[in-house]
């Protein structure tokens, strides 16, 4: 293997021909393809400035350490980027693929859905924050069910958490991703 990637040896695979753009493009470029993944700018600053990565997995881990350092104003911010469960961005593909659990849900489950995210908002603030990544609109609705009784410090850090494993859903987009794209 060359070594004439950036942090790359003889014993490291090539980085996957979207991670090579992502850390070849200007930052601007990166930037918005970062804010694409969370809508935090603390974390995008973050994640931008430990450029170039040589795996996946090291982009992995500098999403994870910039979650893990955000602020409960930056976790506000990166949540304002996700629209409430059962109600994704009209025209956002990516909303639409990781709630796809909902598109064949039950009209009462729908209702259900509506019902449980506003009084989850009232107590919290927030939306109803979950990688829906997989999950069916009932595991959802379990979900939002359980965590309603949670103190406010206990669901920060849960929705951490879930925003750190749809950040990594979405950086591998980016790192897999054909094309032009960063």
């Amino acid at each position: 293997m060359s070594s004439s990637s950036p942090r790359s040896t003889g014993d490291t695979p090539e980085p996957a021909p979207g991670l090579t753009r992502f850390n070849t493009a200007d930052d601007t470029t990166a930037r918005v393809a970062l804010h694409e993944v969370c809508a935090s700018r603390a974390w995008a600053s973050k994640v931008l400035a430990q450029r170039p990565y040589a795996t996946t997995d090291a982009l992995f881990a500098a999403s994870d350490a910039a979650m893990a350092e955000l602020t409960a104003e930056d976790l506000a911010e990166a949540m304002a980027g996700h629209p409430p469960i059962g109600r994704p961005k009209p025209g956002d593909p990516t909303s639409h693929r990781e709630q796809s659990g909902m598109s064949g849900a039950s009209e009462a489950l729908k209702a259900e859905m509506l019902e449980l995210n506003l009084a989850y908002q009232e107590k919290f603030g927030h939306v109803f924050l979950i990688c829906a990544s997989g999950l069916t609109g009932e595991q959802m609705r379990d979900a939002v069910r359980h965590r309603i009784d949670n103190t406010p410090e206990q669901e920060r850090e849960i929705v951490r958490g879930e925003l750190g494993k749809i950040n990594r859903i979405r950086l591998t987009r980016i790192a897999h991703a054909e094309g032009d794209a960063a």
